[in-house]
């Protein structure tokens, strides 16, 4: 069985990995993640998944390592994790009626420690919100963990979404289909490792 490390602490990634059957441990990185900056978000995406990739890497043995951030984008500014409650009201009244980008940054290592980067781009759009519909959301907690505060998964982050162009996954936090297709080429035994594990010729005698 394959060493397979995913440098990341969000229990989205994991639940994605473990959708498509690649098993792995998960170690969270202990970056700071203010030391990167970076006005272009696709680059800071890309800077901040290499960043945990190689803290991660540094100190574990593996065949592959992933790594990710994700950056949401409103009108070429950056949000982040909201720091407070009023942050996160904020950044959702700015993402009421618009639409902005969900940028994804991907980092693999293998075992003789080279780097793949890559990275996808989603829009997505909400709807209006009010005040009473941003404080309850907010009131649940779902939101401070996230990056833009709100997270297309959760119970009412879902009713917010009035439409995706591009990759849903991505949204959640891992593009697992474009995720697929450059591991066929940077790690093409894990993703054979991946069809074979979810083919149903397994189960036979």
């Amino acid at each position: 069985m394959k060493n397979i490390i995913l440098a990341s602490g969000s229990p989205r990634r994991h639940q994605l990995l473990n959708m498509i059957g690649l098993q792995h441990t998960v170690i969270s990185p202990t970056v700071d993640e203010d030391s990167i900056k970076n006005s272009d978000p696709i680059q800071l995406a890309i800077q901040l998944a290499e960043l945990k990739a190689k803290e991660v890497a540094h100190k574990n043995q593996f065949d592959l390592l992933i790594a990710a951030d994700t950056i949401v984008v409103l009108d070429d500014k950056i949000l982040g994790k909201p720091q407070t409650e009023t942050d996160a009201f904020t950044m959702l009244s700015l993402l009421s009626g618009k639409s902005h980008s969900v940028i994804t940054g991907v980092t693999f290592v293998n075992k003789k420690m080279e780097l793949h980067s890559f990275y996808v781009e989603s829009k997505v759009t909400f709807s209006e919100l009010d005040n009473t519909e941003i404080s309850s959301y907010i009131a649940g907690g779902s939101p401070m963990d996230k990056a833009g505060a709100y997270g297309i998964q959760d119970d009412l982050g879902s009713l917010f979404v009035k439409r995706i162009d591009g990759d849903y996954y991505n949204v959640v936090g891992l593009p697992i289909n474009q995720l697929y297709n450059e591991l066929k080429h940077f790690s093409p035994d894990i993703t054979e490792g991946i069809l074979r594990q979810n083919s149903p010729l397994n189960s036979k005698v």
